[in-house]
């Protein structure tokens, strides 16, 4: 993995992932002086400096697009609002849930994104998924090989604290697309918009929230009520298997990085005071998520995410893909996982080791790598699911 912050896993993490939705490096490089001071000496204001250097560097792209876009520039200034999304949802998603000017930082994400998809002609729809009384904001990608017919279609949740604009930023709804496959981008109790502007919190039952995306999927003229899957990363390991399990309309589902045991890596963490971990702040943003006030409160909510004695029940295909050089989620996990689908019809897991690349949590060192493996068999058993209905 690129390991701009010298031994700072968190902070390197981000830099990975940001290079992975378009950020460049140059622009990072040109910033960060002071924010690597911060992490080198242990500075406790290191993520609010973090936040003010990549805040900054968001507004100067947002200037730079807003002038190309008044020159009649608009695909120039459609990529420089990316770049700027890119980098204030990197800074927002950094701080600690009561760090107020990330609400602000927030908004930016959302009205940069949405510039950036007009101004470029994404092929990006924005929609809301009726949920109890409230909605799932998501993103709806369609598929582009088009037939005439209704599609496949994936449903993607986000992780602990992925967003469905850097699920869409790194690609994975583009390349889903390009096999003929849509997807539906969610951002899911906890996560995104849905914690951060409507309140919902996370929970174990992840078939819940799945049941509102097929309903509405199913009313949908470019979607196949029969091929709709879904999928997730990091966290997600537990809740898109967890639905799976517990929801018999899906058709296909995949963990993108395997999280069989939730509970006990969270009790792992919490006793050796593990540094492998997603974003600062990480047991105050976790009880965040989960609406509890407490750790002791958060592993009694974490001990219910396991799927032992769950997996047997998925009967539909499952692709269970892992970096071989995961430092959050042991590989032991994947395995776990793999071996309890004993009645899938179409199991298959993916170990990507480091010399191939993408070795690391969710394949962030090569992501690529990761992507082109999962959208492929997503394709992939997409038509045989066609071929046999």
């Amino acid at each position: 993995m690129f390991e701009y912050f010298g031994n700072n896993y968190t902070w390197n993490m981000a830099v990975n992932l940001c290079l992975s939705m378009g950020g460049q490096i140059g622009e990072l490089e040109d910033v960060s002086g002071p924010v690597k001071r911060a992490s080198d000496e242990g500075d406790p204001a290191a993520s609010e400096k973090l936040f003010a250097a990549w805040g900054a560097l968001g507004d100067r792209l947002a200037s730079l697009a807003a002038r190309d876009e008044g020159k009649g520039r608009h695909y120039s200034a459609g990529m420089k609002y990316k770049r700027a999304a890119a980098y204030y949802v990197q800074a927002e998603r950094m701080q600690a849930p009561e760090f107020e000017p990330r609400k602000q930082a927030y908004q930016k994400v959302l009205s940069c994104f949405a510039k950036y998809v007009q101004l470029t002609g994404q092929r990006c729809e924005r929609v809301e998924v009726p949920y109890k009384g409230k909605v799932l904001p998501a993103l709806f990608v369609p598929a582009t090989q088009s037939t005439g017919k209704p599609a496949p279609c994936m449903i993607h949740f986000d992780g602990l604290d992925v967003t469905k604009e850097i699920l869409y930023l790194v690609g994975m709804g583009t390349e889903l697309s390009r096999r003929g496959v849509s997807v539906l981008l969610v951002d899911n109790p906890g996560v995104g918009e849905s914690i951060r502007i409507h309140g919902m919190k996370n929970f174990p039952e992840a078939e819940i929230p799945a049941a509102a995306c097929l309903d509405y999927l199913e009313q949908r003229d470019d979607v196949d009520p029969k091929r709709i899957g879904i999928m997730a990363l990091s966290l997600g390991g537990f809740h898109a298997p967890r639905a799976a399990a517990f929801e018999d309309r899906i058709a296909c589902c995949v963990a993108w990085g395997a999280n069989y045991d939730w509970g006990k890596t969270q009790r792992h963490r919490y006793e050796n005071r593990d540094a492998s971990l997603p974003v600062p702040h990480y047991w105050r943003h976790a009880m965040w998520v989960f609406g509890v006030d407490s750790v002791e409160e958060l592993l009694e909510i974490a001990d219910r995410m396991t799927l032992k004695g769950v997996l047997d029940r998925i009967r539909c295909p499952i692709l269970i893909e892992h970096g071989g050089n995961d430092r959050q989620i042991s590989i032991e996990q994947a395995h776990q996982t793999y071996n309890d689908c004993v009645n899938s019809s179409k199991r298959e897991l993916v170990i990507h080791s480091l010399e191939e690349g993408g070795a690391e949590h969710c394949s962030i060192d090569n992501i690529t790598i990761g992507i082109d493996s999962i959208a492929d068999w997503v394709g992939e058993t997409m038509k045989e699911l066609g071929q046999k209905s």
